[in-house]
């Protein structure tokens, strides 16, 4: 009996260690999957900010106006919310992998062609192609990442995603000021080679997922989705996106035409600024945002935030040296980068079943504002090149009036007490 009961107890050991074996081979290969991921949002993203800096130059070089160059920033944006509706359904009908591979590729040819663009339609066409891998990309990452995922880390998974978003929209200004030292066009060349590595090793890295059934909601039709939109828990924070997110594109879409008027930076000035800016941003991110969320709730922060951003920004316009501009942009990029976040967490609590209608509504008025912003932007800096960030201070003033509007929805308050006595 001895015998046979060391031999059961073998093949449980057995058993448990090959099953734990499979577990870690399995989280391995789904942190390798999602890092690729993250690489490709953060290449494809990046290419949003790889032009600002060279933007001084190229207006030189073709003699195009400040409004010209608003047009051209915001046609990535309108391109990307146009494709985005059809680009999801692909994901869905062809899978995840093909689209992620070929709005790679479509956005190594956008860079290429920005780099060897020598008339404006041209370039015109470059971003236009941007923006439709980004929505190819996009979704086919996000409905990616939800697959390969449970309710318990996706969260996380998502919070990255953001964060690759996030980062390759911000440094990619400071990336193309570096590289534009060696000459202009070579960050788009630069951006269109890792573009196709990119796509070359999702082919022979990614597998194409099985899919998640939980993580599939009821399609609401157009009028209910409408009511969501307007719904008061979420239309103030749906609102709130787009003024930060406006705020943000006049910002920086216009900050090196700013400064190369203004104070005659260089692109490898440009590229400093705003790359600490950047960097400065991440970092109080992540040492500031967990401790003042439990110290004042998402909606106080996003007050806070909104009241530097837009103090920030205003500043700008009436400082003279090039340490108080340095000053001013580190300190404007923690307000934007403790904003998103904090929105982002507070949809997320209330959304419950509604994560991917919340999520494209994020994005939809994330667009939205990278569309108005630069395009009124351009306008009002042909008029005086401070009134993009008088416009913004407004706009940004508004929100902060809205916020002191914005009351909690009365089930979230309740569940927060009811985790509050449960601890």
């Amino acid at each position: 009996m001895g015998i046979v009961k060391n031999k059961n107890n073998t093949c449980y050991c057995t058993v448990a260690v090959s099953s734990l074996l499979r577990r870690m081979e399995k989280m391995k290969t789904q942190k390798l999957t999602l890092g690729l991921l993250l690489m490709n949002l953060f290449i494809a993203f990046l290419g949003i900010g790889l032009v600002i800096p060279v933007l001084p130059t190229l207006m030189n070089e073709l003699g195009i106006s400040g409004t010209t160059v608003g047009y051209l920033t915001a046609t990535f944006a309108i391109a990307q919310l146009i494709v985005s509706p059809f680009a999801g359904k692909a994901v869905d009908k062809l899978g995840r992998k093909i689209m992620i591979v070929i709005g790679l590729f479509i956005f190594g040819i956008s860079e290429f062609l920005f780099g060897i663009g020598r008339e404006i339609e041209v370039l015109f066409i470059s971003r236009a192609l941007g923006g439709i891998s980004a929505a190819f990309i996009m979704p086919a990452a996000t409905a990616f990442i939800a697959d390969i995922t449970n309710s318990d880390t996706r969260p996380k998974a998502l919070g990255y995603m953001s964060a690759a978003i996030s980062t390759g929209f911000i440094v990619g200004p400071g990336i193309g000021g570096f590289l534009a030292e060696f000459g202009t066009r070579i960050p788009f060349f630069t951006a269109g080679v890792l573009g196709a590595i990119a796509a070359i090793l999702s082919i022979v890295l990614l597998s194409e997922p099985n899919r998640n059934e939980d993580n599939s909601e009821q399609i609401s039709d157009g009028k209910n989705g409408l009511k969501r939109i307007v719904a008061p828990k979420y239309f103030i924070a749906f609102i709130l996106i787009f003024i930060a997110s406006f705020g943000l594109a006049a910002f920086e879409s216009f900050f090196s035409l700013f400064v190369d008027h203004k104070f005659q930076f260089k692109p490898s000035d440009i590229a400093i600024v705003i790359t600490g800016g950047a960097i400065f941003g991440a970092i109080s991110q992540v040492a500031l945002f967990d401790r003042l969320t439990r110290m004042w709730g998402e909606i106080k922060l996003i007050r806070y935030c909104l009241i530097l951003s837009a103090l920030l920004v205003f500043l700008m316009t009436v400082v003279h040296s090039y340490f108080s501009v340095l000053l001013v942009t580190f300190i404007v990029f923690v307000g934007f980068d403790l904003f998103r976040p904090a929105v982002t967490s507070y949809l997320s609590n209330i959304a419950g079943n509604e994560q991917g209608f919340v999520g494209g509504m994020n994005s939809m008025f994330t667009s939205l504002a990278n569309i108005s912003g630069p395009i009124l932007g351009g306008i009002l800096f042909d008029i005086d090149i401070n009134y993009p960030y008088y416009f913004a201070t407004v706009i940004l003033f508004l929100g902060i009036v809205i916020t002191w509007f914005w009351k909690k929805p009365v089930n979230d308050s309740l569940n927060e007490v009811k985790a509050n006595v449960d601890n």
